[in-house]
């Protein structure tokens, strides 16, 4: 009878987790899209190119800040209303696109409008739709976590893919039609969100841990260690994939732009894909150790690799290495800290996040003090994968001595 109704309770939840599938392409959506527009916008809003490089700073700072604030205000308005939150916001912010950069003074204050609504969005998606995955019975939590994080990577690709083509058969100055349809996808989820179970993330009769015992936990801090070195590992390379696509390929810009990040996100994917198929027979300590090792290996090839085009292999590769660092810091963290609840998973993703965004600055940074030689400045960023396995091996030590 216990079987049955394990059978029913997860059959109950699917339409939940694809829900949460959706989710992530969602932001995906909101995070890849607008970048494909910024010569358009330079073009029809006469704004200097310095000021909408901006806008991508001002949307994972507004990501960032929601996934702070998102600790306290979640768990008193609860999942199913946050979540649904997150998709109105990020389907208002696209359609705004269309809307505000005309109908104010100043484009480009339009622009930081639409972007910072549909950060609220993605803020939110961030921090609410791991933990929903992880409150659905599933045989495989660990599986069913990277199963989750690969659609983020196949919602990167399709909105490249997808917008590439629409633009070649409609015109680039059809953008807006694009934005309103790309919106319908967080609209038509966030019905879907009103509908499908949502389960608690703590067990009935216990309450999540408190932003201050997680402060108090050495085992919390190894795993935001893991998130910032995650996050870094992943985007100290793909920011830099386009550049080494241009000149190993001998291509534009905008083809650089298709084959170098998209190379990245399809082996990333796959990863991430290839372990939610056959994660229950993979190890995941010895699957996120053997990843990192690989992940240095590629760092170590790109920097001292002979021809950009075998540098541009070496990006592919490390998306391939990248790819379970991020499911499976979650997944352990949820493992680690069971009672972490809502503000555990906020505090993670903001980790993740400020890697996303540290481990890109320092490859900068160094590139820079090597008179501007990229190679050198990658090989700087192969700090980041070394760190997240003395943190996977830290944790396990943290493991053994309770």
């Amino acid at each position: 009878m216990p079987a049955v109704n394990m059978v029913c309770m997860k059959n109950k939840y699917q339409n939940t987790m694809y829900a949460c599938f959706v989710g992530y392409i969602v932001q995906a959506i909101i995070n890849n899209f607008v970048p494909l527009l910024f010569l358009t916008f330079e073009k029809n809003y006469h704004i200097p190119l310095s000021q909408i490089t901006m806008l991508i700073t001002f949307n994972f700072g507004m990501q960032l800040l929601i996934d702070l604030l998102s600790a306290k205000f979640v768990d008193k308005i609860g999942y199913r209303v946050a979540v649904v939150l997150a998709h109105i916001c990020s389907a208002l912010g696209l359609i705004c696109l269309t809307i505000l950069p005309e109908l104010l003074p100043n484009a480009l204050i339009g622009l930081l409008i639409s972007i910072m609504i549909y950060a609220i969005g993605g803020g939110l998606i961030e921090v609410l739709i791991s933990p929903i995955v992880e409150s659905c019975p599933s045989d495989n939590k660990e599986k069913a976590m990277s199963l989750l994080h690969s659609f983020y990577c196949w919602g990167h690709v399709a909105v490249v893919l997808l917008s590439t083509m629409f633009f070649q058969l409609c015109g680039i100055r059809n953008w807006k039609w694009l934005a309103l349809i790309w919106a319908l996808v967080p609209m038509a989820n966030a019905l879907v969100f009103t509908k499908v179970p949502i389960a608690s993330l703590i067990q009935e009769g216990e309450t999540g841990m408190t932003i201050r015992e997680l402060c108090h936990n050495k085992t919390f801090w190894i795993l935001m260690l893991m998130m910032v070195c995650a996050g870094a590992s992943e985007q100290g390379v793909s920011q830099w994939a386009s550049t080494f696509a241009e000149k190993g390929l001998g291509v534009t810009k905008a083809v650089g732009d298709l084959a170098g990040p998209m190379a990245f996100a399809i082996l990333m994917g796959s990863a991430r894909a290839f372990y939610g198929k056959f994660g229950d027979k993979i190890d995941l300590n010895k699957f996120m150790v053997g990843s990192s090792v690989l992940c240095v290996l590629s760092y170590v090839f790109i920097s001292f690799s002979p021809s950009p085009f075998l540098s541009l292999i070496g990006c592919a590769i490390c998306g391939l290495s990248v790819g379970i660092m991020w499911p499976g810091s979650f997944s352990k963290a949820s493992v680690a800290l069971r009672n972490g609840g809502t503000a555990m998973f906020a505090f993670l993703a903001l980790a993740g996040d400020v890697g996303c965004g540290g481990g890109p600055t320092l490859v900068g940074f160094v590139t820079g003090l090597a008179s501007d030689d990229l190679k050198k400045g990658i090989l700087a960023g192969a700090i980041f994968p070394v760190l997240l396995v003395v943190g996977i091996l830290r944790l396990g030590h943290e493991k053994n001595a309770k």
